[in-house]
């Protein structure tokens, strides 16, 4: 019988610390996206109930909303460990982004309330929902891609 025993492949070491960095990341990142989520869901059906507004206009004004409240999170808290150039280069391409991401909202909720022609509060939300996850899909994969860059070595 042989005493020797195998060591850790180095891989493995070297992963685990990324893997919680990055479900630590993530987590933090849907934590932000909920009360992003709560400011313009709540705005939004505000909007819409007190002011009359389109559900184009009142999906729109609440997410400029909260986008400013994502940033400042994004930043300063999910992705701090990450460069920042200091510049106004990442603030840009942050609400550039954010642009895509409500336009991907605002198609959901257009869809849903002009194409499919359903004007009920559960068809809204519904449609606004759906918006918010393909947005907040984009949004994830885009920061990461061009915006909170990993650290430079």
């Amino acid at each position: 019988m042989s005493t020797i025993q195998r060591s850790r492949p180095a891989e493995t070491a070297a992963t685990a610390p990324a893997y919680r960095t990055f479900l630590s990341e993530l987590l933090s990142f849907g934590f932000v996206g909920v009360v992003g989520t709560l400011i313009m869901i709540f705005g939004a059906n505000l909007m819409r109930a007190w002011l009359g507004g389109s559900p184009v206009t009142s999906v729109a004004v609440p997410t400029v909303l909260s986008t400013f409240a994502s940033y400042l999170l994004n930043r300063y808290w999910v992705f701090r460990h990450r460069d920042s150039d200091g510049s106004g280069r990442e603030v840009a391409i942050f609400f550039a982004l954010n642009g895509v991401g409500l336009l991907i909202q605002v198609l959901c909720t257009g869809f849903t309330y002009y194409t499919l022609g359903l004007h009920g509060g559960v068809a809204y939300n519904g449609g606004l929902l759906a918006g918010v996850a393909f947005g907040a899909a984009f949004r994830y994969w885009s920061y990461k891609k061009w915006v909170f860059t990993p650290a430079a070595a």
